[in-house]
This record gives structure tokens, C-alpha cells and sequence, in this order.
């Protein structure tokens, strides 16, 4: 690697690091090239990502496949911009003795403030409404009182646990699932660990905060929204491929559930052709639950200090640490 390494910004679109001015900071020990358009293809990826040394993925929604990190013989870390990475080629990146890091923790209190708008704006019907009078129409639909009402934590990570906290604020019983439970934080924060079957039975809103793994993928499945209450609202704000969407939107026509807040989608972005896109009771918001000025800050910042600790021999936020090894 040089004196002064080459960090890439292959695509920063919508605009995201490039909405704050921590990202100036890597001027200080890098050269930083920055593109704020989407590559058509994957040979474009690594047309731009081609003479990087670092690359920094702004965006969750653009993949760094196997194909294109094999063209890339100078890179030698990854700075994910968020907490998830399932974007990049993990076994690849460690067979190639790329380093990966995430930020983990950072905006969960702005995640979750974002859910909890999902879940408040679906339950009084907010966006349906408001369509609703632009078109002329006072209707008196009934909303849905939450204050008393349980939720169903689906991973209680830092976000699930921001979560938590914010509903219980508001009057609800919280239960909770994960691959990962955790008795002490059950105890601190007021909540049960149960079967998945169980939380998805019992609960009026399910909220999902796990990462997308082979594990969660399609977690959340026809057979899985057939056991939730047809009064039930399904938030997410995790990834969009840990649900079924043509389930999804075959659910909410048949009106099985209540409504549903998302964030994240199994395309992004999100094509006019989508089927959820033609249901009524839907809040919808573009992978923007982090989108504030304070959370892109804490982000840009987060990959600041991961590669400065990368490139000081001290890398942090490893989430490959096999490639550690080599």
C-alpha cells in the first residue's frame, strides 16, 4: 500500500457520506475518489473500484459480489458504512485477505426512532389517511391504540434493544426472539425471550431487528404471516430479503394483517412494478431509517476511525476475523 492510499466511494447515491463534513477527515491521510452516481453493472463496479485501496460502501443496496472483488488485486479493506454487510462477498473478501468492518451500535436510537414512526404512522393509519383527504375523502377508519398492546421483538441486538426501550416508554409488552437470546438483557429491560411461533401468534405489532444471514433470509414466510393476528402490523426496518414480499402484499390484500411499515425491500431500489407498492395500509420510507444529519454523521465518522485504525495496524470492527490470520 502507498504512503497516501487511494480510498473509493463507488457509489454515494442517494447521497450519504457525502452529506457530512466528517468525510473531509479522510482527506487528512488519504486520497479520496467519490462517485455520487450508481454503476450500470457489475463491470463498471470494478472499473471505478479498480486502483482502490480501501473501498467504503456507502450504500447497503449496492452488492459487491465475488466477480467483481477477484478484479481488485490492491484492495485491502472494506469499510461498510452501517452495521449490516451482507452487501459484500464475505467469503471472498477473506480469501483475498481483504478486511471487512461495520459499525455496530452507533445509530441504533436513530433506527429506532425510525421504526417506531413506522409503527405509530400504521397503527393511526397516517399515510392512508392522508391520501385519503387529498382526494377528497373525510373518512372515520379506526386506528390502533398501542398503550397496552404487545410487541414482538425479533432480534435484540443494539437496535431490537433501542427499540424496547422506546416501546416500553409508550405502555407495551414486549417479548422478544433471537438467534442470540440474552437473559441479563431481558432482565434489565423488562422483556421475555419466546419461541418464534409463540411471538408471532401473540403479538399485535412484530418488529424485526435481526442482520440478513442464511439463517433469517425468508424468515418471515406465508406460513409464518398466516400465524400472526389479522389485526397485526409487521414493521421492518432490518433487510428486506428476511421477508416473503409477494407474501407480504398477498396478506395485506386479503386484509390478514392491520398494515405494515417498511423500510427495507427485497429490491432496492424499490421498482414501480413491486406488488407492495399496490397495497393500502403500507407506510413506506427508501433504507432511509438512519437518513438524518446526526445519523450520517455518526456513520461517516464510524468509517473514518475504522480505516484510520486500519491503516494505524489496528483495525477494529472486524467482521471477518479469519482474515486476521493470515
Amino acid at each position: 500500500m502507498s504512503a497516501k492510499p487511494l480510498i473509493v466511494i463507488p457509489a454515494d447515491s442517494p447521497p450519504m457520506v457525502s452529506r457530512s463534513p466528517h468525510l473531509k477527515l479522510l482527506e487528512e491521510f488519504a486520497d479520496v475518489r467519490l462517485h455520487l452516481d450508481r454503476p450500470a453493472d457489475d463491470a463498471e463496479k470494478a472499473r471505478r473500484l479498480k486502483d482502490a485501496d480501501i473501498l467504503l460502501n456507502s450504500r447497503g443496496s449496492l452488492k459487491i459480489p465475488r466477480a467483481v472483488l477477484q478484479q481488485l488485486p490492491h484492495l485491502k479493506m472494506i469499510a461498510v458504512c452501517g452495521i449490516g454487510y451482507d452487501a459484500i462477498d464475505l467469503p471472498t473478501a477473506t480469501e483475498q485477505k481483504i478486511v471487512v468492518s461495520n459499525i455496530p451500535g452507533r445509530t441504533a436510537a436513530v433506527v429506532a426512532e425510525h421504526a417506531l414512526a413506522l409503527m405509530l404512522a400504521v397503527a393511526r393509519r397516517a399515510a392512508w389517511m392522508t391520501s385519503e383527504l387529498k382526494a377528497g375523502r373525510w373518512r372515520g377508519d379506526l386506528g390502533m391504540s398501542l398503550s397496552g398492546k404487545q410487541i414482538g421483538i425479533i432480534g435484540t441486538g443494539n437496535i431490537g434493544c433501542a427499540m424496547i426501550r422506546l416501546c416500553r416508554a409508550i405502555g407495551m409488552n414486549v417479548v422478544a426472539w433471537s438467534l442470540h437470546p440474552d437473559a441479563s438483557k431481558a432482565e434489565r429491560l423488562g422483556f421475555r425471550y419466546v419461541e418464534l411461533e409463540e411471538l408471532l401468534r401473540t403479538s399485535d405489532v412484530i418488529s424485526l431487528h435481526t442482520r440478513l444471514s442464511e439463517k433469517t433470509a425468508g424468515l418471515i414466510g406465508s406460513a409464518q404471516l398466516a400465524m400472526m393476528k389479522p389485526t397485526a402490523i409487521l414493521i421492518n426496518t432490518a433487510r428486506g430479503a428476511i421477508v416473503d414480499s409477494a407474501a407480504l402484499a398477498d396478506a395485506l390484500h386479503r386484509g390478514a394483517l392491520f398494515g405494515a411499515g417498511l423500510d427495507v425491500f427485497d429490491q432496492e431500489p424499490l421498482p414501480l412494478e413491486h406488488p407492495i407498492l399496490s397495497c393500502e395500509q403500507v407506510v413506506l420510507t427508501p433504507h432511509t431509517a438512519d437518513q438524518t444529519q446526526e445519523g450520517i454523521d455518526q456513520l461517516t465518522m464510524g468509517c473514518v476511525e475504522n480505516i484510520r485504525a486500519f491503516l494505524a495496524g489496528t483495525p477494529q470492527n472486524v467482521v471477518n476475523p479469519d482474515v486476521l490470520k493470515f
